[in-house]
């Protein structure tokens, strides 16, 4: 069963941070609030969990994962960045938008695209999210929690634990969060390509 840890939008209890993060430690998943919905997250190099994440979500391969990062020094370790994607990036984080770059040796082959080899990125501007993460010591992987065969990402913690009690270890509720997903921006090619408009509005960083 699922449990639910209600944890303190401003003030995050550190007792249950430790907790959260030890569960992903161990290998299990949790749903978490972000800037742009809730998403399950997932440690970055345990190939079950990794495999538990897509099944949830029926994902299959070729679908972007996404890094969770703490901040634009732990991107650099993670996907190639040049000087004109750093600006944007600095722009952009934390907020609501995720970057598709190319990975680095960092990330393990299995959660990058296959073909492409390139990963999602992004840091969240969600304060408990980001004290997570500070507590995990290390990026998460992470995609938005949809249901399998519909639309819209859910944000009712009571609910989600609910529906993935067998799925979930932890659901952390820290008060209501966004309903829509990230703005998504391409970054591989001379041109940045917004494949989605999620919460993020691509005119503050000066794309059309």
């Amino acid at each position: 069963m699922a449990l639910l840890l209600s944890i303190h939008p401003a003030n995050p209890q550190p007792r249950l941070l430790k907790q959260a993060a030890q569960w992903l430690t161990d290998g299990g998943l949790l749903a978490i609030p972000t800037d742009s919905s809730y998403a399950v997250v997932a440690r970055l190099d345990d190939k079950a969990a990794a495999e538990n994440l897509r099944r949830l979500r029926g994902l299959d391969e070729r679908h972007h994962l996404t890094l969770l990062c703490r901040d634009l020094a732990e991107i650099g370790q993670f996907a190639r960045v040049d000087n004109q994607q750093y600006r944007l990036l600095k722009l952009a984080t934390p907020g609501p938008f995720t970057f598709i770059l190319e990975a680095t040796r960092e990330v393990p082959r299995r959660v990058s695209h296959p073909s492409r080899k390139t990963i999602g990125i992004r840091v969240p501007g969600h304060g408990v999210t980001l004290a997570l993460l500070e507590q995990f010591g290390a990026p998460l992987l992470s995609t938005t929690l949809i249901p399998k065969g519909e639309d819209d990402a859910l944000n009712d913690p009571d609910d989600i634990a609910a529906r993935y009690s067998h799925e979930l270890a932890a659901v952390i509720d820290a008060g209501a969060c966004p309903l829509a997903p990230t703005t998504v921006i391409d970054l591989t090619s001379a041109t940045p390509e917004v494949l989605r408009r999620g919460s993020g509005d691509p005119a503050t960083l000066g794309l059309a």
